[in-house]
């Protein structure tokens, strides 16, 4: 049973859920698998699907990746990039970045809580190419939306994040991954509290729209 959402709703109500995620309530393994075959009707580069999925449900490996985030999470909020230092020089803006600065926190705090996490990845033959980034994720990083999309269709709240590749190493040794099994992000999903989520505030779009050349 999904939500009945149009396309434009779907699309600009898809949002990180970090404070609302419900810790309390278990996700069943069948409405995860069935986003995941949505995810995989997206676009692959030259069709390799080469995209992988680890699903993390096991309590103990969910707390030690979640311990693993929260120590990247914390490193990131230290940093001059942290969401919350953003901006700093508008009133308006800066209030919207300590926010989000204030839930990726809440959410370090809860990773190893959430239910499900899972972990888009991409097969690598050999090291990271050079100049052809944008193709390699580009071939996962989408599915990776799609999943998060066909979730927030079916009453599933997620978030995109990949600070945890702060320790990827280490959680791909955790997870047993082969070493050509790169990981593309990291997404808690869970069902959500309250009634729903709207638009994010944006940056209008003549501020970032060039039409022919710059």
């Amino acid at each position: 049973m999904t939500i009945p959402l149009s396309p434009d709703e779907l699309l600009t109500t898809t949002r990180s859920v970090r404070r609302r995620l419900d810790l309390t309530r278990p996700v069943p393994l069948d409405l995860v698998h069935e986003c995941l075959e949505v995810a995989l009707q997206a676009p692959s580069g030259s069709n390799r699907q080469d995209w992988h999925w680890v699903v993390v449900t096991d309590a103990a490996v969910r707390r030690e990746v979640g311990e693993l985030y929260r120590k990247a999470v914390q490193r990131y909020l230290d940093s001059e990039g942290a969401a919350g230092r953003l901006f700093a020089d508008d009133p308006q803006r800066a209030a919207v970045q300590r926010r989000v600065g204030d839930s990726v926190a809440v959410l370090g705090d809860r990773m190893a809580d959430v239910p499900v996490l899972v972990i888009p990845c991409v097969a690598v033959r050999g090291s990271l190419p050079a100049g052809t980034q944008a193709g390699l994720w580009g071939s996962v990083l989408p599915a990776a939306w799609s999943y998060m999309l066909a979730a927030r269709a079916r009453g599933l709240g997620t978030a995109w994040t990949t600070l945890h590749l702060t320790y990827e190493r280490e959680i791909a040794d955790l997870l047993g991954l082969p070493p050509e099994i790169r990981q593309g992000a990291l997404i808690p999903t869970a069902y959500y509290t309250g009634d729903g989520f709207r638009s994010a505030a944006r940056q209008p779009l003549s501020s970032v729209l060039h039409h022919d050349r710059w």
